[in-house]
C-alpha cells in the first residue's frame, strides 16, 4: 500500500501598487509672515496613493531670514500627521510651520520618507473597513469604501480583483442586501449531471489550485507505481474524475507498457455532485479515455458517504499496488471534536492497516 499525505499550501502575495503620477513637494511663501511652509500635493488620478521608487521629487525653495528650526520630535509628529491625512481618499494640502531648511533640501531623504508613508495596503484597508462595519462605525465604513473603490478593479491584478469582490460583499453587508442576493441565486436551476461535468472541467482548466493539487498527487502516485503491473486507486472524493485524466495518459506513455488500472470512486448519493447517475458518467468518461490510450481500465463506484466507507466496500484484491487519495475531503470528515465515532480516525486507521 502506498500512502501519500497531501499538503495544501496556501500562499498569499501582495503586489505593489504603482501610482500614475509624481507628487510635487514645494514651498510657498505666506504673506505677512516670515514662516516657511511645505506643501504636499497628491495626484488626483492616483488610486493607490503610492510614490514610485524611481519618481522624481521637484523641490523649489523660498528663502527667508527667519532661520527657524524644529526638534526631531516635532518633525516626527508632522510626519505622522502627514501619514494620517495621506491615507484618506481626498486630495489635501498639508502645511507645516517652522520647517528646518536643511531637512527640506535633502531630496533623497524626502523621497524615502514619502515612499514609506504613502503606501496604501489594500488588505489592511479591507480589514479596517470590515472592522468599522462590525463596530457600526458607518462614517468610517463609508470613507473606507470610497477609498477602496479607487484601489480595486475586476480587471486588474489578482489582489485587486479579489479586493473588488470583497468590497462588493462589504457593501452588501452595509446595505443588508446579502440575503436578497442569496435568495436570487437560489432561484437559479441546478445543472444536470452532464452540465455539471462540463462546468467542473472548465473550472479545472482555469483554476490553478485544483490542477496543481491533482498534478502533485499524480506525480507521487506515478513515481511509486512505476514498476507495478496492477494499480488500484481509491479516491474518497472523485468528483468529476478530472484528476485521473493526466495519470492515465502518463501510464500510457510508460516504458514497457501501461499497468492495469482500477479506480474505486467514492461519492455520496445524497450529494448534489452525485445526483442523476453522476458516478456512472464519470466512470464511462474515464473508461473511454483509457480505451483511447490502450490502457487496461476498470471503474468501481461506491455510493456512500466517505466517512461511512468500510474496507469491504473497497474491493481490495491481492497483488494490487494500492494508492488512496483524499483530495480536498479529509479535513471535512468529523473527528473526535464533532462526534464520538471519530470517523476521520477510523478511516485513517483502516487505510494504514
Amino acid at each position: 500500500m502506498y500512502k501519500h499525505p497531501r499538503q495544501e499550501i496556501e500562499s498569499y502575495s501582495l503586489p505593489s501598487f504603482e501610482a500614475n503620477s509624481v507628487r510635487k513637494l514645494s514651498y510657498i511663501p505666506v504673506h505677512n509672515s516670515l514662516k516657511r511652509y511645505c506643501m504636499l500635493e497628491p495626484s488626483l488620478d492616483s488610486p493607490a496613493y503610492n510614490v514610485l521608487s524611481n519618481a522624481t521629487v521637484n523641490i523649489s525653495t523660498y528663502e527667508d531670514t527667519s532661520g527657524s528650526c524644529v526638534t526631531t520630535d516635532d518633525f516626527n509628529d508632522k510626519i505622522k500627521e502627514l501619514e494620517t491625512v495621506m491615507m484618506g481618499p481626498d486630495s489635501l494640502d498639508l502645511v507645516f510651520d517652522s520647517f528646518d531648511s536643511t531637512s527640506c533640501q535633502d531630496t533623497s531623504s524626502w523621497r524615502s520618507t514619502l515612499e514609506a508613508i504613502s503606501r496604501s495596503d489594500l488588505r489592511a484597508d479591507l480589514v479596517s473597513c470590515a472592522q468599522a462595519l462590525s463596530e457600526n462605525d458607518l462614517m468610517m465604513a463609508h470613507s473606507m469604501m470610497e477609498k477602496l473603490r479607487q484601489m480595486v478593479s475586476v480587471s486588474g491584478e489578482p489582489i485587486q480583483r479579489l479586493g473588488a469582490y470583497l468590497l462588493e460583499g462589504l457593501v452588501a453587508k452595509l446595505a443588508s442586501s446579502g440575503s436578497s442576493i442569496y435568495k436570487s441565486l437560489n432561484k437559479c436551476p441546478e445543472p444536470a449531471s452532464n452540465e455539471l461535468l462540463s462546468y467542473m472541467n472548465i473550472l479545472y482548466e482555469v483554476c490553478p489550485y485544483f490542477k496543481f493539487g491533482y498534478m502533485s498527487a499524480n506525480g507521487a502516485i506515478a513515481e511509486a507505481m512505476k514498476e507495478e503491473n496492477r494499480v488500484h486507486i481509491i479516491d474518497f472524493q472523485i468528483g468529476q474524475g478530472s484528476q485521473w485524466i493526466t495519470l492515465i495518459q502518463a501510464f500510457a506513455a510508460r516504458p514497457g507498457g501501461p499497468p492495469r488500472i482500477r479506480i474505486t470512486g467514492i461519492d455520496d448519493t445524497t450529494s448534489a455532485y452525485a445526483r442523476g447517475g453522476g458516478l456512472s458518467i464519470v466512470g464511462n468518461r474515464l473508461a473511454m479515455l483509457a480505451k483511447q490510450f490502450n490502457v487496461p481500465f476498470e471503474f468501481n463506484s461506491v455510493l456512500v458517504s466517505a466517512s461511512e466507507v468500510k474496507v469491504k466496500d473497497l474491493g481490495v484484491r491481492p497483488r494490487e499496488a494500492l494508492a488512496v487519495n483524499f483530495a480536498f475531503v479529509l479535513h471535512h470528515m468529523p473527528d473526535e471534536s464533532v462526534s464520538t465515532k471519530n470517523h476521520r480516525y477510523n478511516i485513517m486507521g483502516d487505510v494504514l492497516n
